[in-house]
């Protein structure tokens, strides 16, 4: 039997229809779709100690359930002692079931265990119809066991949909689930 996720079945069932009905759209092919989500973490104390890319590599792993791989940095900058070639963070692109898979998670899960979260920011939008989220600890998450955390440090997490305007985006966003600051 395939599985299907939760929030997968929720976006064709009730999502695409209210968008839809909201919006006046004429066909179902201009409702906005979720595209891929991108956790990407800068890691600057990697310069001086190696390990921290390896660490901050197993965490996005571990949150994502999919492998993540190091930044390189593109070019050199002698201040902070950076070399064209370094290894100086780590991402992952997250797409199709595993998307909704960690969109699910992220709003069910991590965002609650949040210390005073009244909502995320409604200014993370960057006019193209995307959305950028900060996440300022890892321990959020609950594949990510604290006592085993080397250094508390947090991460971006971008949304990136098929929307046309930030208010196509944002209906979007709301509809599936994440809980904007009102």
């Amino acid at each position: 039997m395939n599985y299907l996720p939760r929030l997968k079945k929720e976006f064709k069932e009730k999502v695409i229809p209210s968008l839809k009905s909201t919006h006046k759209y004429s066909n179902v092919m201009q409702v906005p779709r979720l595209l891929k989500i991108v956790l990407s973490r800068g890691v600057g104390a990697a310069v001086s100690d190696k390990k921290l890319i390896d660490y901050s590599v197993d965490e996005l792993t571990k949150i994502s359930g999919q492998k993540a791989i190091q930044t390189l940095s593109k070019k050199d900058v002698s201040s902070f002692k950076l070399r064209k070639g370094m290894p100086i963070g780590a991402k992952v692109t997250l797409r199709g079931d595993k998307m909704y898979e960690f969109f699910d998670r992220l709003v069910t899960a991590s965002l609650p265990r949040v210390r005073d979260f009244q909502g995320v920011k409604i200014k993370g939008f960057d006019g193209r119809g995307n959305y950028n989220l900060g996440i300022t600890e890892q321990i959020i998450f609950p594949e990510i066991d604290i006592d085993k955390v080397n250094k508390i440090s947090g991460m971006d997490i971008t949304f990136v949909t098929s929307a046309k305007t930030d208010d196509e985006a944002k209906s979007l966003l709301t509809e599936l689930g994440l809980p904007f600051k009102k």
